[in-house]
């Protein structure tokens, strides 16, 4: 944010590397490295959220619901530790958030053993 705020002839200008990728500048700007545990983890928060945020919306799927974001929200925690990218983080927040919303609703219709331990 500060950078947006600068004059633009304050910042000091960047030495040349050999073989050094110039900055991007996106906000999903990668190190070009692959990091297949890291994109794991988003695609399942991913799923997990997109599915406990569709059955959240049928009072009768609560369990499915509520487990499904648990999960989500877990494996998006733990995804968010090991992160090393804007790209997977970005993600992991975006699941985590719909994992989340998920959880909550199929918490209040039910919960996580509603109906099945009495």
């Amino acid at each position: 944010m500060a950078q947006t705020i600068r004059p633009a002839g304050s910042r000091p200008v960047p030495r040349r590397v050999s073989g050094a990728r110039p900055a991007t500048g996106s906000l999903f700007a990668t190190d070009g490295k692959p990091h297949p545990l890291q994109e794991t983890l988003m695609l399942v928060t991913g799923v997990l959220g997109v599915l406990a945020f569709v059955t959240a919306m049928f009072h009768s799927l609560h369990l499915i619901s509520s487990w499904a974001g648990l999960i989500g929200i877990l494996t998006g925690a733990y995804g968010q530790y090991i992160s090393r990218t804007t790209w997977e983080r970005f993600g992991l927040i975006m699941g985590i958030g719909a994992s989340a919303v998920g959880f909550y609703l199929g918490m209040a219709h039910g919960g996580l053993f509603g109906g099945v331990i009495t």
